[in-house]
């Protein structure tokens, strides 16, 4: 993939010709992942033994989770505000990405180099499960656990099925990670392919200059494994005295953690 990313833009606009070649990339992926979703139905759905793993109580946690929204509380990658919702499914928390610091906290434990994110509001109670625990799940299935749905009809249709399937929502499962994850791809795959349809794709306004030096900045989006928090300060020489990250795996280690000790203790007996 070429990089031609500058800051307020890009240094490159798509042509027509390109934009037949996106839309003809989109269009097969569509088809691909509604294959996929097919071929998980038959090859893990119909098969009991992998139902029975998938809903078991050895990969199953109780946990809050997160995940990035439009205006409409539907999957969103890269705009909207962060969801949070409680075991239940309630709705606990939404805020901006620059509200972030008022929301997560990292705890330190002196066997690991790892930082152990939590809720703020909730507190840190240790490597457990359950509404009192401030332990938090990013990613797929997060995303969709945190949501009201998706924004394209197909993913919309695998949506639904999965939460009918395993009992409905929130799901807290930890291999169900993996059907929310094609369910994600094929909404993916639908909106790549309503953007490519967009004659505005091949605008020439591709750039919008910075003015100012900024003195601070705060982002979040949606990686495919997860929330991502990124902060940076600078001075007057835009050189960076300051920065915080806050990646996917800095959100989920401490069920990672859990998930693991569970598994290993489940299997031992």
């Amino acid at each position: 993939m070429p990089s031609c990313g500058l800051p307020g833009g890009v240094s490159k606009a798509i042509t027509e010709e390109e934009r037949k070649t996106i839309i003809d990339a989109a269009e097969y992926a569509v088809e691909f992942c509604k294959f996929a979703l097919g071929l998980f139905d038959d090859l893990v759905l119909k098969n009991k033994k992998y139902v029975d793993l998938v809903v078991g109580d050895i990969y199953k946690h109780r946990t809050y989770y997160m995940g990035l929204v439009d205006k409409n509380n539907k999957v969103n990658f890269y705009d909207g505000q962060i969801r949070v919702v409680d075991p239940n499914g309630k709705e606990f928390a939404k805020f901006r990405a620059q509200e972030y610091l008022d929301h997560i906290r990292e705890h330190v434990e002196p066997w690991s180099y790892i930082k152990f994110c939590y809720l703020k509001n909730v507190g840190w109670k240790g490597f457990v499960d359950g509404e009192d625990s401030g332990i938090y799940r990013v990613a797929p299935l997060a995303r969709l656990n945190a949501s009201d749905g998706m924004a394209t009809p197909l993913a919309q249709e695998a949506y639904e099925k999965m939460y009918e399937t395993l009992g409905g929502k929130p799901v807290h499962s930890t291999l169900a990670f993996h059907w929310a994850r094609l369910i994600e791809a094929l909404y993916a795959s639908e909106r790549v392919l309503e953007l490519a349809r967009d004659p505005e794709l091949t605008s020439p306004d591709i750039v919008n200059l910075p003015t100012e030096t900024p003195k601070e900045g705060i982002g979040v989006v949606e990686a495919p494994r997860g929330t991502l928090f990124h902060h940076y300060q600078t001075d007057d020489r835009a050189i960076l005295t300051r920065v915080n990250l806050i990646v996917a795996t800095t959100n989920n280690a401490a069920p990672i953690s859990m998930s693991i000790e569970r598994s290993l203790t489940g299997f031992s007996t």
